[in-house]
């Protein structure tokens, strides 16, 4: 029987490499969509009777908190979900929420604190929904969790609380968050937009995921092996989020090794753009949105005539960007698509070309740190006591 393959390696070959649960977690990501979603409608009744009452509130306020990866999930996020609620909606880190407590929680402010966590571990996490118990008033837990045995999902279970448990496969095994990231970006997504929703549009999504792997992961790869020094990813308004979250993807895969940088167009150009020299990848999501496309058309063309990067790739759902056609990632099917719903197949490249540039530095993607300093879980946090 041959090897199964993923991102054109086989099994045997990615196991030699330390790199079999990160490539498998990138290409599971189309299935593990369309799971979530299967899993949302099943329990459809059960999230509506828990959200639709608080949603009701006019004062209802919703924070979206994790740590690292999970805290990124609320950023890109955030903004697309106040408009659709018509609530006020923050992203919040749980590392921001612990140590400064009385500046973001609002004891008389009706609050749901939806906290994500691919293990639901992480000592920030558990102090965080501790602290809102403490300190607001009126507080419900959604709790998005991989793990059916984390501490977070345990806690939510014994409040006030939802506890979404994720397929068991997100959970994932590697050590920089992949499947986990998108599957719990999705049901928040689903989860306050409506489940069904977005039960017409998950295969569409799902798709278009499964396009960018199997049509990128050789640009990818091929990237990767260019050499760069420094690589920057931009996105407007959620996709800010997003280039937060690739730009720590390619930091944790490859143990540091090269200088990351995310920011949005409108703001590249306000100092941070200095970073641009000829050993520089510059990689721009676009906006499906006609206005915030515009914005990002400009810095795209200023960069062209720059003309100090060493290159510039731009991910995108429409045509007429005008870049090489080896320079354009072209998302098909989600052309006419809510911005929110290309976050996912846009993420699947940056963490493609992470995964190959830690096999070029001969780490192990699975376990890229060497070191033993950073590990999958958080570890030497000491919570302290709130008087």
């Amino acid at each position: 029987m041959p090897d199964v393959t993923y991102l054109g390696l086989t099994e045997s070959a990615l196991s030699q490499l330390g790199g079999l649960w990160t490539a498998r977690e990138i290409t599971q990501q189309p299935a593990m969509l369309r799971e979530t979603q299967a899993l949302l409608m099943a329990r459809r009744s059960e999230i509506e009777t828990f959200l639709q009452p608080l949603l009701a509130l006019p004062t209802l306020r919703v924070i979206l908190t994790g740590a690292g990866t999970s805290a990124f999930i609320g950023q890109c996020l955030a903004p697309v979900l106040a408009a659709r609620l018509g609530r006020r909606v923050e992203a919040i880190p749980t590392t921001d929420l612990v140590c400064a407590p009385q500046l973001y929680f609002e004891a008389d402010t009706p609050t749901v604190l939806v906290s994500f966590g691919r293990s639901g571990n992480s000592p920030e996490s558990l102090a965080a929904v501790e602290l809102a118990d403490r300190l607001v008033k009126d507080v419900r837990h959604l709790v998005v969790t991989c793990n059916a045995d984390g501490a977070l999902a345990g806690y939510a279970q014994r409040s006030r609380g939802l506890t979404l448990q994720l397929p068991e496969a997100t959970h994932d095994r590697s050590f920089a968050m992949t499947s986990s990231f998108s599957c719990m970006t999705y049901a928040a997504l689903a989860v306050f937009s409506g489940v069904t929703v977005l039960d017409g549009r998950v295969d569409a999504i799902a798709r278009a995921t499964e396009r960018m792997i199997g049509d990128y992961a050789g640009v990818m790869q091929a990237a990767a092996a260019e050499g760069y020094e420094r690589v920057v990813y931009l996105g407007s308004h959620i996709f800010q989020g997003l280039a937060r979250e690739a730009g720590l993807k390619l930091l944790e895969l490859t143990n540091g090794a090269l200088v990351t940088m995310f920011d949005s167009p409108l703001g590249f150009r306000h100092g941070p753009k200095t970073i641009v020299n000829g050993r520089t990848l510059v990689v721009v999501f676009f906006s499906n949105n006609a206005y915030t496309r515009s914005y990002d058309l400009d810095l795209l063309g200023e960069l062209r005539r720059d003309d100090d990067a060493a290159r510039v790739i731009a991910i995108t759902a429409q045509d007429g960007v005008g870049l090489a056609r080896s320079d354009e990632l072209s998302v098909q099917g989600l052309e006419t698509a809510d911005d929110a719903e290309l976050l996912f197949p846009y993420i699947v490249a940056p963490q493609i070309f992470a995964f190959f540039q830690s096999l070029r530095l001969g780490l192990a993607p699975d376990k890229p740190n060497t070191s033993g300093t950073v590990n999958r879980v958080v570890q030497g946090v000491r919570i302290h006591e709130l008087s």
